[in-house]
Formats: structure tokens, C-alpha cells, sequence
């Protein structure tokens, strides 16, 4: 689809196109129908940002415990959504032996009783050494470090995403 087609299409269109863009939160891309028309991906990526910003902590906080644990139960289940199985493969996290698997495990739950929602991170631009690495650094942040930095991670997943569903 096009940024063209999309200003054209009526708002269900457009949101059933963007689905998968937010983990789980489709308030942005309705509230990103009603900012159209968009001169390019990049301001509707920007549109989308600003949204998350003006949501407020609450809403945030909702958009970053959408979020599944990496190589966590729903990913053993086989429940992610397509978007995320198909990242957490990406960096072969599908592939964790037990011992990896444990091992990730404690550092989500860590960090998830720590820190009060999941470990983000853009698997598209990590292996899973480089995630190990980052759930180490990551643990040591506070809190508003640590949602500063999610928040910045959910729009690189959500603009990896946007460039598989929309062109120029």
C-alpha cells in the first residue's frame, strides 16, 4: 500500500492496513487516521510518535505491557502476533536452547518486577548476544531512563514495520 492509498482510504481501511504496526494498540494508528492526509511515511511515522507522546504515562505504559517477553511463554506457545514471531526469529530467539531459555527468562522477569512492565528491545538491529548484553546494561537504568528508552524502541519496531506496509 501506498501513503497515497492510504490517505484515500476510508478510517477502517486505514487502520486494518496499520494493524500490526503497535503491538497490541490500535488507539494510535485510529487517532493517526484523523491527522491525514500525510506527505510521506516519515510524517505518518512522526504523526504516530507524537501520538505516543501526547498519550500520557498511563497509555504508554498500557503500549510498552503489549509488548510480549522476548523468547518468552507466548513465543513457546506459539502466540506472539505475526510481526513479533517473525522478529524474535529474526535474531533467533525461537532457536534458545534450555539453558538460553532460563536464562532469558530471569532477566524478563527481573526486569519486568524491577522496572513494572516488559524488556523492549528492536530485535531487528540485535542478535541475541547483543539482547543479552542490553538486558545487563538495561537492568542497571531507573525507571524513567528505562521508559525513555522502551518507548524509543517501539517506535524503531513500529517504523521497521511501517516500511514493510507502506511505500512511497
Amino acid at each position: 500500500m501506498t501513503i497515497a492509498e492510504l490517505n484515500a482510504a476510508p478510517a477502517d481501511a486505514f487502520c486494518a492496513a496499520l494493524r500490526g504496526l503497535w503491538e497490541h494498540s490500535p488507539w494510535i494508528v485510529e487517532a493517526a487516521a484523523a491527522r491525514r492526509p500525510f506527505a510521506s511515511r516519515a510524517d505518518l511515522a512522526a504523526a504516530m510518535a507524537t501520538i505516543v507522546r501526547e498519550a500520557g504515562e498511563e497509555r504508554q505504559l498500557a503500549l510498552l505491557c503489549a509488548h510480549p517477553d522476548l523468547a518468552g511463554k507466548l513465543a513457546r506457545a506459539g502466540a506472539l502476533t505475526a510481526e513479533s514471531t517473525r522478529e524474535q526469529a529474526s535474531a533467533g530467539l525461537d532457536r534458545l536452547d534450555a539453558e538460553e531459555f532460563a536464562a532469558f527468562t530471569a532477566w524478563n522477569t527481573a526486569y519486568r518486577e524491577r522496572l513494572g512492565f516488559p524488556f523492549i528491545i528492536c530485535v531487528r538491529e540485535n542478535s541475541k548476544d547483543s539482547i543479552r548484553a542490553a538486558f545487563s546494561r538495561r537492568l542497571e537504568n531507573d525507571r524513567a531512563t528505562e521508559l525513555s528508552t522502551a518507548l524509543a524502541e517501539v517506535h524503531k519496531i513500529a517504523a521497521y514495520r511501517l516500511a514493510d506496509t507502506v511505500s512511497e
